[in-house]
């Protein structure tokens, strides 16, 4: 039974949190502290196409529209993909425990008030530039980080640039499209090359992520018409501190 709710729990969290900006992996990482199962980066990766998946349901109808987008999609892509292949391993070994998730949680909250602060939150995707294209994408390198948010920390480089919060958001699930894809078809070949999963298991992880990660974009999309990022800062500082009294006290 083990087998099949484990990779299901795992696939809701990771959809749920992809798009919210409280940080996937961090909660993964989390969970499966707390569930006392090995925290597998591979697994972690291959059902973020899940959500790659959900993106491209949600937006179907618009893809046409979507395509005029494409080099600024590329260019905040490139960042994150160098990073992801320098930076991989160093990250792996050295930030996946609680405490550093607890850490990061807190410290890329400030980019969020940052850009509820200071954004001018006027602007729509059609007004980007491909340098300012390449700074969301700076900030999406930073989502390597457990802890981070890679819709949180792009959602808040989209609103100090002055992107509206439905546009900053929109534009962070399309530029995070393409590392989402990468990595999880690169991780998924390696889990299936080494036998580390079952097809079936995989399968119900993807399922789970690609429904929860319809969901939590539509929620978020709504969300943002009427609310600010603070609700979700609040969140992340309140989860940090409980990690860090359970983990350190």
């Amino acid at each position: 039974m083990l087998l099949y709710l484990y990779p299901f729990l795992m696939g809701i969290i990771q959809g749920l949190t992809e798009f919210l900006p409280i940080s996937s992996t961090g909660h993964l990482i989390l969970f499966a502290n707390f569930m006392n199962f090995p925290s597998d980066l591979s697994f972690d990766a291959f059902i973020h196409l899940g959500s790659f998946f959900a993106i491209l349901v949600y937006y179907w109808k618009d893809l046409k529209e979507l395509w005029g987008y494409k080099s600024f999609i590329l260019i905040s892509a490139i960042p994150g993909a160098l990073a992801g292949l320098t930076l991989e391993n160093i990250i792996e070994s050295h930030f996946r425990s609680p405490e550093k998730v607890a850490f990061m949680l807190i410290l890329m909250s400030l980019p969020m008030i940052l850009g509820e602060k200071y954004g001018e939150k006027g602007k729509s995707i059609g007004n980007l530039t491909k340098t300012k294209a390449l700074l969301i994408g700076c900030a999406q390198a930073l989502a390597l980080l457990p802890g981070t948010s890679r819709s949180g920390i792009t959602i808040s480089a989209g609103l100090l640039i002055g992107l509206k919060r439905e546009e900053a958001a929109k534009f962070s699930f399309l530029a995070g499209a393409p590392l989402i894809l990468g990595a999880g078809l690169y991780e998924g070949i390696e889990l299936f090359k080494m036998e580390k999963i079952p097809y079936d298991v995989a399968i119900i992880g993807f399922s789970a992520s690609a429904i929860s990660s319809f969901l939590a974009i539509a929620f978020l999309l709504s969300f943002l018409r009427r609310h600010s990022l603070y609700g979700f800062v609040w969140y992340r500082i309140l989860l940090a501190l409980i990690i860090l009294g359970v983990y350190l006290l």
